[in-house]
């Protein structure tokens, strides 16, 4: 047993209370904003501003926790051609693992709600069908949204259920699949194609993130990656 894993059971044993609370405002804030629309501004700003919000109650959380983002992985990589490979193998598995879910679908046990992302991503983004202008345009904030989604999700979220069941022989496991489950939920609100396909991305993340040394780098470039990509779909 590592020294980093001990302190994180220590942790875990000594303040269960005191994790647990922090998921409990932590999560209730992440959806709770969410029921704040601002029409007038427009989706990519009130995606932001969700964002941000729950970035600004995650720091909070920390810095009573005494936790920074660096020993959460927001470091600077050892090698950076190796984490551009795991950037690669991520972008790759994801690929891989959502083809597959696409094949079974239609032979699961149960029904899902259809996946209208296609849609609702017009009334989100405006219609992108070759603006390249409107692309370049909101791109960037794109970009900063997978790049807090990371933060929150697999730096903060992840690690923060860990400590919580660290007193488990599961700890990891379950906060993989949690993290994941919330990852893919908070972007439908309920059991669909698009709430399993965002949770398959969240899982693989959470994966990858502790395979290879729990640096967000690696993530954060993969996301950033995927998202360009689906929104470059959009425009062609």
């Amino acid at each position: 047993m590592d020294s980093s894993k001990s302190k994180t059971e220590l942790e875990g044993k000594n303040n269960f209370k005191g994790f647990l609370f922090d998921l409990i405002i932590y999560i209730s804030i992440m959806f709770l904003v969410r029921e704040i629309y601002i029409p007038k501004v427009g989706f990519i700003a009130n995606g932001l501003f969700w964002s941000l919000t729950t970035l600004v109650i995650a720091a909070w959380r920390m810095k009573v926790r005494n936790v920074t983002w660096k020993e959460l992985g927001l470091r600077k990589p050892d090698n950076f051609g190796k984490t551009f490979s795991v950037s690669a193998l991520i972008l790759v598995t994801t690929m891989i693992s959502l083809i597959a879910f696409n094949i079974v679908i239609d032979h699961l046990p149960f029904s899902l709600t259809a996946d209208t992302s296609s849609e609702s991503a017009v009334s989100k983004f405006g219609n992108l069908k070759g603006n390249w202008a409107h692309f370049f345009l909101i791109i960037p904030f794109i970009l900063l949204e997978s790049m807090l989604e990371e933060l929150l999700d697999r730096g903060f979220l992840m690690n923060w259920i860990e400590k919580l069941f660290s007193t488990t022989s599961f700890a990891t496991v379950i906060a993989v699949i949690l993290q994941a489950a919330i990852f893919g939920f908070r972007h439908s609100n309920d059991f669909s194609e698009r709430s399993i396909t965002v949770g398959i991305i969240g899982l693989i993340m959470g994966i990858a993130y502790v395979k290879f040394g729990r640096n967000l780098w690696p993530l954060i470039i993969a996301h950033c990656i995927l998202n360009t990509g689906s929104m470059i779909e959009r425009v062609l």
